[in-house]
């Protein structure tokens, strides 16, 4: 009868064990982290977030939220700190990630970082009060220096990436009177005088460059990049290119705007199980018509291009799925 017992009691605790890691298991809850409200991030975030959990928590339990940050600079550091498990990044923070060098080199290598893949690119849009634009590129942001100029939110990809093409340029951040905003609060500074200049990076179309022509008309002008500054801007890294944003894309734009871009990625920590990571990526890249309902800028996602430009090495389970659809993944691509 004792013998009997103990089985039972062990049985029990089996059971319970059992239970309490299928619970476990049932309640996977991940935090995509993005950027202020005003950009492209944090409403492409939100979308990917409520793909997965429309398609993936009833069947498989996988949730996820997504929350707002100050970009890529602090989502990193979320990372790291698994604050969140999920985030997107520009390609230059990826850069800074794998060499542990830039923004983040006080930090080191960021061994923890995964990709998942190419979303869409992130497009520079100088914009400057109309009366400081004498040529029309961003050679006009010489006549900036000593003013006003909304670099980003601290430590948010913003702010340095706008450092990395200052200097490149040829302008050293320092000689501007930095103010530190998000994209919101940045318009509202051109808007009310506070500021002679930005650039809120982001996908277009950017709701508060839309804003700011809206609102302010031919006061406002968005400076673009020729050849030449392009090559300067990307500084020999190969991460900016050129990109052209059409004609109409915002109130009063009359003809293409020429400008520079560099591409956004899905990141994720190496320790987010296989298995969920191959359905999530599943999942954004069989439902793309759904991100695209959602926000223009994802109309530039594809299966094609979703290994395209990855700084990173990628997660298993990306790497997995790709595989699966016919993908080629480079040796680069695969985590050692």
């Amino acid at each position: 009868m004792k013998f009997k017992r103990l089985i039972g009691c062990v049985g029990l605790a089996a059971a319970l064990g059992i239970a309490a890691s299928a619970q476990a298991q049932g309640t996977r809850s991940y935090v995509l982290t993005t950027a202020t409200t005003g950009g492209t991030y944090y409403p492409v975030g939100v979308a990917l977030a409520t793909l997965v959990k429309v398609k993936l928590q009833n069947k498989h339990k996988i949730d996820m939220s997504a929350i707002s940050s100050a970009g890529s600079g602090e989502n990193v550091k979320l990372l790291r700190e698994k604050q969140a498990q999920f985030a997107i990044l520009q390609g230059l923070f990826g850069k800074y990630a794998k060499e542990g060098s830039g923004a983040i080199q006080a930090d080191g290598p960021q061994p923890n970082l995964r990709s998942i893949g190419m979303l869409w690119s992130n497009v520079e849009h100088f914009i400057v009060m109309a009366e400081h634009a004498k040529t029309g590129t961003v050679d006009d942001l010489a006549g900036l220096l000593g003013k006003k100029f909304v670099i980003g939110a601290r430590n948010s990809g913003t702010e340095h990436s706008n450092r990395f093409l200052l200097n490149n340029l040829g302008y050293s951040p320092e000689k501007f009177d930095l103010v530190f905003l998000g994209f919101g609060p940045s318009i509202d500074a051109l808007q009310n005088g506070t500021a002679a200049g930005t650039n809120p990076g982001a996908g277009p179309p950017v709701s508060v460059i839309t804003r700011a022509f809206a609102q302010m008309g031919d006061k406002v002008r968005l400076l673009e990049f020729t050849d030449a500054q392009l090559k300067r801007a990307d500084g020999g890294t190969g991460l900016y290119y050129r990109f052209v944003v059409p004609a109409g894309t915002y109130p009063g734009q009359s003809k293409d705007f020429n400008t520079v871009a560099q591409p956004n990625f899905l990141a994720v920590n190496v320790d987010v199980p296989e298995s969920d990571v191959y359905l999530i990526t599943k999942t954004i890249y069989e439902n793309l018509p759904f991100l695209n309902n959602i926000h223009a800028a994802t109309k530039e996602m594809s299966l094609k291009n979703a290994i395209s430009g990855l700084p990173l090495p990628l997660h298993p389970g990306a790497a997995k799925y790709y595989k699966e659809a016919g993908l080629a993944v480079p040796d680069r691509l695969m985590a050692r």
